[in-house]
C-alpha cells in the first residue's frame, strides 16, 4: 500500500541520509502515517455500512422465504412465483455482501498491520535507532513512543476537522 515511502524509510533507517534529508522524511512519515491513519477510518466505517446493508438484505431475504412458505401452504401459486424470484434476488445479493465483507475485513487487517509496522518505523526514526542494531544511528531528536502517538493523534484529529 505505502510501498514508495518504504524505500524512503529504509534509506532513512539505514543511515544513508544526511541529517536535513533525515528530518524531512521523518516529516513525511508522520504525515503518511496520518493519512494511512484516516484511510483506515475510512475503511472502518465503510465495512460497517457494508455489513448494515448485509443484515437489511439476510431480513428481506427471510422475509421473502416467509411469504413464499405461507404461498405454498395456502396454494397460491402466483405468489409463490412472484416470492421465488424476490428470494432469489435476495439471496444474491446476501452473497455479493458477504464475499465484499470477507475482502474488506482482510483489506483492513492489512492495512491496520501496515500502520503498525509504520509506526514502529517511525518511532525508530524518531529516536534514531536503525531497527535490530541497538545503537543511535545520528539521532534526529529524542521523543517517547506516548508523545509520538499523542503527536499523531492530534495531527489525525486537526486533519478531520478541516484545520
Amino acid at each position: 500500500m505505502f510501498e514508495h515511502l518504504r524505500r524512503s524509510w529504509q534509506s532513512l533507517l539505514d543511515g544513508s541520509l544526511p541529517p536535513d534529508e533525515r528530518r524531512e522524511v521523518v516529516a513525511r512519515m508522520k504525515e503518511t502515517l496520518v493519512h494511512a491513519r484516516v484511510g483506515v477510518t475510512g475503511m472502518r466505517e465503510s465495512l460497517a455500512q457494508v455489513q448494515g446493508r448485509l443484515e437489511a438484505e439476510r431480513t428481506e431475504l427471510a422475509t421473502c422465504t416467509r411469504r413464499k412458505q405461507l404461498a405454498v401452504q395456502i396454494g397460491d401459486t402466483e405468489t409463490v412465483t412472484v416470492a421465488e424470484k424476490f428470494e432469489r434476488y435476495h439471496q444474491e445479493r446476501v452473497s455479493v455482501l458477504e464475499r465484499k465483507c470477507e475482502v474488506q475485513v482482510a483489506e483492513l487487517a492489512l492495512a491496520e498491520r501496515e500502520i503498525s509496522e509504520m509506526t514502529v518505523e517511525l518511532k525508530y526514526a524518531i529516536s534514531g535507532v536503525s531497527p535490530g542494531s541497538g545503537g543511535p544511528a545520528a539521532p534526529i531528536e529524542t521523543r517517547s513512543a506516548s508523545e509520538l502517538d499523542a503527536e499523531l493523534r492530534l495531527a489525525e484529529l486537526k486533519r478531520r476537522m478541516g484545520k
